[in-house]
């Protein structure tokens, strides 16, 4: 350029040719992802005329420059990103989930809906707990899939993971696991042991539910606050047998270091637990916090043994036991009693396994542990009270139930009678004698009498769940015969 000095026209070609594809008058990022030409085009040309002076060209430059700087630290945070997810950025971006689906083409419809019910279907039971960056677009995958697979249940999903339960024919069930087992969102994550089998089907649910959510189980506290990345520890169900075995043998277990600690509702211990357990009478996971706070001073210098039914529970209620810092050490049964049950059927775990489908219970051995709320007889097979408006599980033996005692409470018992001689009377919904009488969170005493370890244990039998002490049993008028 005649304007120029020859050094400084070699200067100047050197930045022409660096940067000859940049607008040098945008003040835009670059895109990183843009490569540089190493040629002269029109527009460049047009920006070095001769009118145009080495000083203001050299400002420029120095603006490219503080441009490309931003923009590769802009990048290089970018890059980081996509390392610790380039497999969830792939997948999410393709927003055409059917890719992700099996292929059924050579299956007949009838071979895979086919064996659906209870006698020839299978129950799937599993959860994950990973860091998923877009759960609506699982959702939609999910439930594309279980569609797909004419597969019926419930399918949670957050930011921490997910939480199943789906039912179908067996071959349905095995292609839903191989598919988990090879996205490559859970495949690092998931093995095959992870699910849980159980006889059952697609009719165990009423439909498929698939949904997004802040927790894969409500425990009522967000995961920011208490993370699954900071559990107790897990212990395999041939450890967690030995840790039992060796705390039932204590003479005195009332002064022992060690709880046995059951993580579920009261409605599900009722029917089967472990011997020598400290079973809480709450009637929702989301109340375990509100009950370790109530009684921390009863977990103080405790090795504490946690387990629930699949073992989901334990990951969070766990971390939010430790998070309290008065136990001596937590630790929880991997898997869940169903693992346990799988390879101990006859161990240290009394009674059914309740689940949350319609078959309400599983049987793994013939302990009985729980009695009829009329009569007292042996009985431990759930049904709903007979009051629509009420959604309480009841115990109520085939010979109460001839007599027409059908009902979770007194109360529940008076509204049916009064349903029944006036059909046409308005639907009403009242608080239940059984709801109304529990306290929401329970205060343990310090020198608590835990729950008889003998073969066949008992606990007292009204629907307040768990209980040490003898109630009277319900007491109800005879029902109208007509």
């Amino acid at each position: 350029m005649p304007s120029s000095s020859p050094d400084q026209e070699d200067d100047l070609e050197a930045c022409v040719l660096r940067f000859s594809d940049l607008d040098l008058k945008s003040t835009s990022l670059i895109n990183p992802s843009s490569s540089l030409k190493a040629e002269l085009d029109i527009s460049t040309k047009k920006k070095y005329s001769l009118t145009q002076h080495a000083d203001e060209i050299c400002q420029e430059t120095v603006l490219v420059l503080k441009q490309l700087a931003a923009t590769s630290s802009t990048f290089k945070s970018l890059k980081s990103t996509d390392q610790r997810h380039p497999v969830q950025e792939a997948l999410t971006h393709n927003h055409k989930v059917s890719a992700w689906l099996p292929d059924i083409s050579c299956i007949s419809p009838d071979e895979l809906i086919s064996g659906q019910d209870s006698d020839d279907g299978e129950v799937l039971l599993y959860y994950c707990y990973c860091d998923l960056e877009d759960p609506a677009w699982i959702c939609a995958w999910q439930t594309a899939l279980c569609q797909h697979l004419h597969l019926t249940g419930k399918v949670r999903i957050a930011t921490e993971g997910i939480n199943g339960t789906v039912g179908g024919s067996k071959l349905a069930t095995r292609l839903y696991v191989e598919i988990m087992l090879s996205c490559p969102m859970f495949k690092d994550y998931l093995c095959k042991d992870d699910f849980k089998t159980s006889k059952g089907g697609a009719c165990c649910f009423p439909e498929l539910r698939v949904g997004v959510f802040e927790e894969i189980v409500p425990m009522g506290i967000s995961p920011k606050k208490v993370s699954y990345k900071k559990p107790g520890i897990h212990l395999s169900p041939g450890e967690f047998h030995k840790e039992v075995e060796k705390y039932l043998s204590q003479a005195n277990q009332e002064q022992s270091d060690t709880i046995l600690l059951d993580c579920r509702n009261f409605y599900e211990s009722k029917i089967g637990r472990f011997q020598g357990c400290l079973a809480p009478d709450i009637r929702k996971f989301s109340y375990f916090p509100s009950y370790v706070d109530k009684n921390l001073e009863l977990f103080k210098e405790k090795r504490v043994l946690m387990y629930c039914t699949g073992g989901i529970r334990c990951e969070r209620g766990s971390a939010y036991l430790k998070a309290k810092g008065v136990c001596k050490e937590v630790f929880q049964l991997k898997g869940g009693i169903h693992k346990y049950l799988e390879e101990f059927p006859d161990g240290f775990y009394k009674g059914k396994l309740f689940v949350f489908d319609e078959r309400y219970a599983l049987s793994f051995n013939s302990d009985i542990v729980s009695d009829c709320s009329y009569c007292g007889a042996p009985w431990d097979q759930y049904r709903l009270c007979s009051t629509p408006q009420c959604r309480q599980l009841v115990l109520t033996c085939p010979t109460c139930q001839g007599q027409g005692f059908t009902a979770c409470c007194v109360t529940c018992q008076d509204k049916g009678s009064r349903q029944a001689a006036n059909p046409g009377h308005s639907s009403f919904k009242e608080e239940c004698e059984c709801t109304a009488r529990r306290p929401r969170v329970p205060r343990e005493p310090l020198q608590r009498e835990r729950i008889p370890s003998s073969a066949e244990p008992r606990l007292s039998v009204d629907e307040d769940g768990p209980c040490l002490g003898e109630r009277p049993r319900l007491d109800l008028p005879k029902p109208s015969q007509s």
